[in-house]
């Protein structure tokens, strides 16, 4: 039985989902210099420090990353030193499947026109993102996880993705519709199947959206999702 201790604790890995993915079941994707840690190169951008990082914890990541390298610290609350150059940041949210729920019963994948994403589509699946920009994704982004797409006469219209996967959860992201097909509910089918098969394998789904995005926002939490807390997103470039 799971008791309130335990939810406390399995929720707080989403504190740092960067580096408890790096450190766990990304490890073969991740690059380490003692505690910094980020992707490799056209995975992700995605960088972590230690809960208490000091000055030698940020020389090792701008060790990894390189001069004028772009580090997105994602929800990190550390600011790395001054010489850093800020480049963005972000305000938004961090939502949750309910732990005593299960998804909404989707159609049959195979009913709603829904594909299981690979290699081999990785060049219509970053065109669909260079018209729709639903956040970063880079030419072997999909090997984080599984993704699904819905075709319209045999043309990717719709994907959704894996991506953060700290332990007992997997993150559901770069959902996005080119223009021409949105309003058909494309979004809530990919969501819906992949939070199927997330609870299906014993993960919980969890993801994050813009605080603007309140169209996305009503969207999530019409499937189920609940709002865990705020998160700010930032993005800086080494010295």
């Amino acid at each position: 039985m799971t008791t309130n201790d335990d939810l406390v604790l399995d929720d707080l890995v989403l504190d740092d989902p960067v580096g408890q993915s790096l450190g766990g079941r990304h490890a073969h994707l991740a690059r380490r210099i003692g505690r910094a840690t980020t992707y490799l190169t056209e995975v992700a951008t995605f960088s972590s420090v230690s809960a208490d990082p000091g000055p030698q914890d940020w020389s090792d990541l701008a060790g990894l990353l390189g001069p004028g390298a772009f580090a997105d610290m994602f929800n990190c609350p550390a600011v790395p030193p001054s010489s850093w150059e800020p480049v963005f940041s972000l305000e938004g949210r961090q939502m949750i499947w309910p732990d005593d729920g299960l998804p909404g019963q989707p159609h049959a994948e195979s009913d709603t026109g829904v594909v299981e994403l690979g290699a081999e589509n990785v060049v219509e699946m970053l065109d669909l993102v260079a018209r729709t920009k639903p956040g970063p994704f880079w030419p072997r982004t999909h090997e984080l996880g599984t993704y699904l797409g819905i075709r319209v006469d045999g043309t990717l219209v719709a994907m959704a993705g894996e991506r953060l996967r700290p332990p007992g959860w997997t993150e559901i992201s770069a959902v996005c519709t080119a223009a021409e097909a949105r309003k058909q509910g494309h979004a809530a089918c990919l969501v819906s199947a992949l939070a199927a098969r997330i609870v299906a394998r014993g993960d919980r789904p969890f993801l994050h959206v813009a605080g603007a995005n309140t169209a996305a926002i009503a969207l999530y939490e019409r499937l189920g999702f609940q709002t865990r807390g705020p998160v700010t997103f930032r993005g800086f470039r080494t010295p």
